[in-house]
């Protein structure tokens, strides 16, 4: 005679099979509006309850893999920094079905060591920005995740890996400053910046590295310098020096991010399973409203706490 499965795990085990693939995600920055060698294209509309992302997803398949692409300044690159809606962003990623996600950004370096061309994979984090939202919880439901390690090691050493085959100098560590923008640093503040030891500048990562991780998505910013900054006296940032060195660094992006994709392998990774340390509201406390707005990032942890208390029961 054949058991009979609770309905509950008739649901839950349908939903998995339903399920997309599990994705590699990618935001490209400034300069970085496409993935070149993309195949099976297709525009993926995703809502969000934080508001509409830059653009529509993109998805496709690369070095055999499902990616999903994001342009983060959107169509013409129309948004400045600050206008990036980030939470949308990292959510629409995350109910795509992302669990690893590259950030491709262009940045201004602060050492004499590390050149325009160079690959730099920052493993740490300084904010300066203003005012972006930077967090998904609140209005009651209270997480408190670690920064510590901001960036997935795991992913970031494949992309270090991946840089070298293809004959990039690169950086595997290194501190990136986020400022607010949009204007370029003055020198004071280009000095005052590698006094703090930061290596890079840059505009973008932050908040998005910290949302990447309440999102549970193992996160790596595949950093590319454009230029020296402005902390050299005869160096200044001007978008036209940037854009003639963002084209070689764009190819050499996607070459980058199709090796590292085709060595990845499947397997979880503690950045996946952040929220089990940082939730603080009990899963009973949690609003229907709360749970339905934050349904992408808490559905694993909640179904856990849901199946604890059946079998206790």
């Amino acid at each position: 005679m054949t058991a009979l499965v609770p309905p509950g795990e008739r649901i839950s085990a349908l939903a998995a099979r339903l399920a997309p693939e599990p994705a590699l995600g990618v935001i490209g920055g400034s300069g970085f509006y496409e993935l070149p060698g993309l195949t099976d294209v297709r525009p993926l509309d995703v809502t969000t309850p934080f508001g509409d992302p830059s653009g529509p997803l993109v998805e496709g398949r690369l070095a055999g893999r499902r990616v999903v692409f994001l342009a983060r300044h959107g169509e013409g690159h129309r948004l400045l920094p600050g206008e990036v809606n980030t939470r949308a962003n990292i959510y629409a990623i995350k109910r795509a079905g992302v669990a690893r996600l590259v950030s491709v950004s262009a940045v201004g370096s602060l050492r004499e060591e590390i050149a325009p061309g160079d690959v730099v994979l920052p493993n740490q984090f300084i904010d300066r920005t203003m005012g972006r939202p930077s967090t998904f919880f609140g209005q009651g439901v209270v997480a408190h995740v670690s920064l510590a390690d901001p960036v997935c090691g795991q992913l970031a050493s494949s992309l270090a890996a991946a840089a070298r085959e293809q004959g990039a100098r690169v950086h595997p560590r290194g501190t990136y400053i986020c400022i607010e923008g949009p204007q370029f640093s003055t020198r004071a503040e280009s000095a005052l910046f590698r006094s703090w030891g930061a290596d890079v500048v840059g505009m973008t990562n932050l908040p998005e590295a910290r949302l990447a991780r309440e999102a549970e998505l193992c996160y790596a910013t595949l950093a590319l310098p454009t230029d020296y900054d402005s902390w050299r006296p005869h160096d200044e940032v001007r978008v036209t020096d940037v854009l003639a060195v963002l084209a070689a660094n764009v190819a050499r992006a996607k070459a980058i991010l199709s090796s590292a994709f085709a060595a990845l392998t499947a397997g979880d990774c503690t950045c996946q399973y952040t929220l089990d340390t940082a939730l603080l509201t009990r899963p009973d406390a949690i609003s229907a409203a709360a749970r339905v707005r934050l349904h992408a990032l808490l559905e694993r942890r909640l179904d856990r706490a849901s199946k604890v208390v059946e079998g206790a029961g």
